[in-house]
């Protein structure tokens, strides 16, 4: 039988969780559904469920002049109206399900998820996101790339947790999120699409594209971006057909409930035209 754990501090649950199986429980959003049972059941955890959600410790938004930093359980709503959340998360989690599940969810929530179809993914990918991981006897900082290995599946260990996410402030000109889904909000993705640029003068000093719900994780190719770098707006978009073909290869999209994959290929491609065609010289 499992045990219910609801620690009083961050260090009380690592504690607990270094002697035992356990699944983290946070704002419960996605796991809540997994886990789901029949009518007036209780959910179907074959672990020690550790609640996580209120502990005050992960619970904050910070800043300083180079990164931001966000507490693992803070709310999706908290950081919709937090000055110092980054403006492509906003446009994200403005859009993520209803107003309810965003005063639960957490994008930590969704790292620790995996799912490719996570909204804040492509987000935290094209931003260089760090993510800190906790033990009770280890503290390290990830790039995210290296935390998520494929669908639900993270690099984490069962005795480690999810403390932080910081994300560097990178100064761009121009930034653009969009989410293909059945609806324009509440509706898992389709596709989803992140672009970030930085430039100077007429050139392409930093090009950052992340693809979601088009492959097993996130695709975010940075020598791709590299080779586009340095070149004028004018050129980029002179070249953006080798740009989509050179992405094609990355993208590797399925059929499901949701789409198919010539759907999602083509929308994807779009999505990175539409983006190269809306730049502008400074």
């Amino acid at each position: 039988m499992v045990k219910h754990i609801i620690p009083n501090s961050l260090k009380e649950a690592l504690d607990y969780m270094d002697g035992h199986y356990t699944t983290i429980v946070a704002g419960g959003t996605d796991l809540m559904v997994q886990r789901r049972n029949w009518a007036e059941l209780p959910p179907t955890f074959t672990s020690d469920p550790v609640y996580v959600f209120h502990l005050s410790e992960l619970n904050y938004v910070n800043e300083d002049d180079k990164n931001v930093y966000i507490g693992a359980v803070t709310p999706m709503s908290v950081l919709l109206d937090h000055p110092a959340t980054p403006q492509l998360l906003k446009d994200a989690i403005a859009i993520i399900a209803a107003p309810g599940l965003r005063n639960m969810a957490t994008i930590a929530g969704n790292i620790g998820n995996a799912s490719p179809a996570g909204d804040s993914l492509p987000i935290l990918y094209a931003l260089d996101a760090l993510v800190r991981i906790q033990s009770k006897s280890q503290n390290s900082l990830l790039p995210i790339a290296q935390v998520i290995q494929g669908p639900r599946k993270t690099i984490l260990d069962n005795n480690e947790l999810i403390t932080e996410i910081v994300i560097p402030k990178d100064p761009f000109t121009f930034q653009m999120f969009r989410k293909v889904g059945g609806r324009k909000a509440d509706a898992i993705s389709k596709v989803s699409f992140t672009g970030s640029v930085r430039i100077e003068g007429k050139h392409v000093t930093d090009l950052r594209i992340a693809f979601g719900a088009v492959a097993p994780t996130v695709v975010r190719v940075r020598d791709i971006e590299m080779e586009y770098e340095g070149k004028t707006v004018k050129q980029l978009q002179q070249q953006v057909k080798s740009l989509q073909e050179a992405y094609a290869t990355y993208i590797r999209p399925i059929d499901d409930q949701r789409s198919n994959k010539e759907y999602r290929m083509n929308v994807a491609m779009n999505l990175l035209e539409q983006f190269i065609s809306s730049l502008k010289e400074e």
